[in-house]
């Protein structure tokens, strides 16, 4: 039986409450275990083969939480200067 993991909507709202340099953090930590799977399936010891499409999909949660704080922070700076 597969071990339980947290739904999506819990890892986001994990992922929302971190800061910036703990989004950053975590960005670096998620590339390196990516290498690691690419790597392990590359010289086939990898056993769980969906690992590979869980760690990109964690990559890119993280990466449109910092996008989407970035687009906030721009909209603010932008309301205001004013027109």
């Amino acid at each position: 039986m597969a071990p339980k993991t947290k739904r999506p909507d819990k890892l986001l709202q994990d992922l929302r409450a971190k800061s910036d340099e703990d989004l950053t953090k975590e960005l670096g930590e998620a590339y390196r275990q990516f290498f690691t799977v690419r790597l392990q399936l590359s010289t086939r010891q990898l056993t769980n083969v969906s690992e590979a499409g869980r760690v990109r999909r964690r990559i890119a949660r993280i990466k449109t939480i910092q996008r989407e704080r970035e687009l906030e922070a721009a909209f603010a700076a932008a309301e205001e200067q004013g027109p």
